[in-house]
């Protein structure tokens, strides 16, 4: 893990270097609880996993978003989140427990939806959260968001897969770069990736490709008898397994013009910093909401992504540092936290935080995992040109 007390090696976006701050942070242990202010268990599990997301915290720390920021309305938002991270992280106040009830209150002006002190489920707070810091920080704040803009043997094989995949990293590329021109901050730099969603026709034999910006990658958990066990490789299967949809459930074709049987299959086609990924435990029917309690057991380093992206793409490997839990019913439940620091990993229950060791991370609670990109991997292309 990098020194908490560094700068971290700048993120990239389009091939280049984002500009980051040279100045040190002299940080303290940062292993500070959040007071819970009433039923706020879910909020302050998020806010110790991006703690420990060290890039966005030296951001906040440093106050790096005053020099890129170019609306005039005041980010409160992301200064009470600053101030949260301060208390959390600042060697000189010595908190013992951080009390986040003005972020709090910010936040809910913000979202009113999370009024109240009723129980909020954690992965819907951090996208909410996400998405309010960004459109504070937005470099693109006069720029309306519109909604979804989609673009569209052996050796003979794999030049044929080359060429495709030119072809659908520049329709990427091009919608990326639309994404962008709206939609640009600090927080799509650190947590923003690209879907590909492909689809086949049956009837003409047609590719069409529609690519949408993700912040998390919410998978579904197979189904298993009482007692059963998966792995989050099953989980990032399901995902991304063909599905065969009926005329009825398709899109319309580009070339039949019309709606047919086709195909449709998920992947990653552009790989973020941070990638988070929720496991989807909460299933809601006509009547009920009901949990899932399998137990999903997941890598600690070098989870590899690169089988979900583009052909060729390589291994894409990610390194587990925060764990957001949920134990409990959909009724009567409760959020903690596991985070990684340059001590060890540390179980945040509220204010109360204690050492924990690798063993003890694994368990059917877990709810949203948090993984850091080992490092830049350029895409490379194979072009085989030998004939057999």
């Amino acid at each position: 893990m990098p020194n908490p007390g560094v700068s971290e090696r700048p993120a990239e976006r389009n091939g280049r270097h984002l500009p980051v701050r040279k100045e040190n942070l002299v940080l303290g242990s940062g292993r500070v609880g959040l007071r819970n202010i009433g039923n706020s268990c879910f909020l302050n599990a998020v806010l110790q996993c991006l703690s420990h997301t060290h890039v966005l915290r030296n951001y906040c720390l440093l106050k790096s978003y005053k020099c890129e920021k170019f609306s005039k309305d005041e980010a409160k938002l992301m200064e009470a989140f600053s101030r949260v991270l301060s208390g959390l992280w600042d060697r000189a106040k010595g908190e013992k427990v951080v009390n986040p009830h003005q972020f709090y209150s910010i936040f809910k002006e913000t979202v009113p939806y999370f009024s109240g002190y009723s129980q909020q489920d954690a992965q819907e707070f951090l996208r909410f959260l996400l998405d309010k810091l960004h459109t504070e920080i937005n470099r693109r704040p006069n720029v309306k968001r519109t909604g979804k803009e989609p673009e569209q043997k052996y050796a003979r094989i794999r030049l044929f897969l080359f060429v495709m995949s030119l072809r659908i990293s520049e329709e990427a590329s091009a919608t990326w770069k639309k994404q962008l021109e709206r939609d640009d901050s600090f927080i799509v730099d650190l947590f923003s990736g690209q879907l590909r969603s492909s689809l086949h026709c049956s009837v003409c034999s047609h590719y069409s490709n529609t690519f949408d910006v993700f912040c998390d990658l919410s998978l579904p958990i197979p189904k298993r008898s009482f007692g059963g066990e998966v792995t989050l490789r099953e989980c990032l299967d399901l995902f991304s397994q063909e599905e065969k949809l009926d005329k009825e459930n398709s899109p319309m074709c580009e070339r039949c013009n019309r709606r047919t049987e086709c195909t449709k299959r998920l992947s990653i086609q552009r790989f973020p910093q941070v990638i988070v990924i929720h496991l989807n435990r909460f299933t809601t029917s006509r009547w009920s909401i009901s949990k899932s309690t399998v137990y999903v057991s997941f890598p600690l380093v070098n989870l590899d992504l690169g089988p979900y992206g583009p052909v060729d793409c390589g291994s894409v490997l990610y390194n587990l540092y925060a764990i957001c839990n949920h134990a409990g019913t959909v009724n009567m439940g409760h959020y903690t936290a596991c985070c990684l620091d340059e001590n060890g990993w540390c179980f945040y229950n509220d204010s109360s935080v204690t050492p924990l060791a690798e063993m003890q991370l694994q368990s059917n609670q877990a709810y949203v995992l948090f993984y850091q990109r080992n490092q830049e991997v350029p895409r490379k292309f194979t072009l085989y040109l030998d004939i057999l």
